[in-house]
């Protein structure tokens, strides 16, 4: 229970709840079943925060569209992702840019939030958008990746990357839900400004890891799969000025470095 609310989690199966908290509720719920095997989600809630991501391959969001089709609820909170924006060359911008998304990861979530537009102007559902960067905390975090010896961008090609502790991202999912006016779009972003490399070495210093070797872009690029470098390939800067103003949240975790602090703590 979160206040007088019922929470009810959904996942495609049992075992994604074996170490839910307990008292929270579950359902099984699996968006790429055929629609006779899904159960009618408008009995399970009347408000939802939305986390399923699209299909790895396609160009839109089926799971999205077919989830909506059964959605009987009138609140919704739907977490996209930062690449929609595509590579912004470190630029700093509010809610207000146009999306050009380049992966195509990207150009999936992009049809996501018109869909998700598209259905809220039809009426009967309020949604907000919360484009978010990435997520880490104490159980995501590139502990992995430095052992493994993964490179980074040399300081001189490296770019700027956004972040947001999972407990704030939860954070905000919630205020979201209960504060944003419907149609509202959100950077779900903390406050650091932050070059990719620095983030690797922060958690190597923090963790007592060897720092991630520096590589220029051409070294990089063919040392790496395609799909890690569209990622790292992206610089841009996110002004999280609306969730302070519009959702009144303040961080727990204003920065990376207080996050990772915090994760070390906990591990």
């Amino acid at each position: 229970m979160i206040g007088r609310l019922q929470v009810v989690g959904t996942g495609r199966s049992p075992r994604t709840f074996d170490s839910r908290p307990a008292g929270l509720r579950w359902a099984a719920l699996d968006l790429d079943a055929p629609l006779d095997r899904r159960r009618n989600v408008a009995a399970l809630a009347p408000w939802c925060i939305y986390l399923a991501p699209p299909p790895n391959e396609g160009e839109g969001d089926p799971r999205l569209k077919r989830f909506l089709a059964r959605f009987g609820g009138t609140r919704l909170a739907y977490v996209s992702t930062s690449g929609v924006y595509g590579d912004c060359g470190g630029a700093k911008f509010d809610e207000t840019r146009p999306v050009r998304p380049e992966s195509a990861r990207g150009k999936r979530r992009v049809a996501a939030e018109r869909l998700l537009r598209e259905r809220t102007r039809r009426g009967g559902l309020a949604s907000s958008i919360l484009r978010a960067p990435g997520i880490y905390g104490a159980n995501r975090l590139p502990i992995e990746r430095l052992e493994k010896g993964t490179p980074a961008l040399q300081a001189a090609d490296d770019v700027f990357t956004n972040h947001i502790h999972a407990d704030d991202l939860a954070r905000l999912c919630v205020a979201a839900l209960f504060r944003a006016r419907g149609g509202r779009v959100f950077h779900a972003s903390d406050d650091s400004e932050m070059k990719m490399g620095d983030y690797f070495d922060l958690v190597a210093e923090v963790f007592d890891l060897p720092q991630a070797p520096r590589l220029p872009v051409a070294e990089l690029r063919a040392q790496v799969s395609p799909a890690l470098w569209s990622f790292m390939r992206e610089s841009r800067r996110l002004d999280n000025s609306r969730i302070k103003h519009e959702l009144g949240v303040a961080l727990r975790y204003p920065t990376v470095q207080s996050g990772v602090l915090a994760a070390r703590r906990e591990i």
